[in-house]
């Protein structure tokens, strides 16, 4: 289980905890997890409380989501990976839905539905609209993506010229890699993933206007320009 932290003293605590009970689901199979926690250069306490924690640490110096999950798949060691946010908090039970997803057989890897924790309004629409487009489409969303080691390696894992949407992206060559061996994405739905709504309180309206403009314009070179995609790399908490 590989968590990109940058800045998440606050929450990286409560993740784990989290993610300790819901890694029983795997103890009473008989699998055995290991978690690493990348820190992206943080300048608080992420690091230090992770370890604290029991997860393995890894360095990644530049401030780059795509290369912090790479970095943190890099260390790892199990037959399967899962790239979860710091700010998330997964269940046994969506815990266990993956576990039977992967036991099946023919999983290549899949992702989980959302539920952002303390929003109302129109943001719940926007989480709706995500969730459809994601069951519909099998891109799996950055907070909760898992899939098959091997074939995480043999797409080349996450694109690092991308400061956003790199989990869209690798969504998109693993479902080509599952088509030619036959294996399918699956995007679980029963008992959505927990994760944290504080980007909704702390920015703006005139914020997010100026965000959606740049990308509906110019897409491609947002994702790829780090002074675009600022809501994810400025450090606010």
């Amino acid at each position: 289980m590989v968590i990109p932290a940058f800045n998440e003293a606050k929450l990286i605590g409560r993740c784990l905890s989290a993610l300790t009970q819901a890694s029983g689901a795997l103890t009473v199979l008989g699998w055995t997890s290991e978690v690493i926690v990348c820190d992206n250069n943080s300048s608080d306490d992420t690091a230090r409380l992770a370890h604290q924690a029991g997860a393995t640490v890894v360095f990644e110096p530049v401030n780059q989501i795509s290369r912090a999950r790479n970095r943190g798949a890099a260390a790892a060691t199990g037959d399967w990976l899962l790239f979860l946010d710091a700010d998330s908090f997964p269940s046994r039970e969506l815990f266990a839905d993956m576990a039977s997803a992967i036991a099946g057989g023919g999983c290549l890897g899949g992702g989980a539905t959302v539920r952002l924790e303390g929003i109302r309004g129109s943001a719940t629409w926007g989480v709706g609209l995500w969730n459809a487009i994601s069951r519909l489409t099998h891109w799996a969303p950055g907070a909760f993506l898992f899939c098959d080691a091997a074939a995480f390696r043999q797409v080349g894992g996450f694109n690092e010229e991308l400061f956003v949407s790199e989990e869209l992206d690798l969504s998109r060559r693993l479902k080509k890699l599952g088509r030619r061996e036959g294996r399918r994405i699956v995007i679980l739905h029963r008992h959505p993933l927990l994760t944290s709504g504080r980007k909704i309180h702390l920015y703006s309206r005139r914020e997010y206007g100026a965000l959606f403009r740049h990308f509906i314009l110019h897409p491609r070179r947002s994702a790829r320009n780090p002074a675009a995609c600022r809501l994810w790399y400025d450090g606010r908490r």
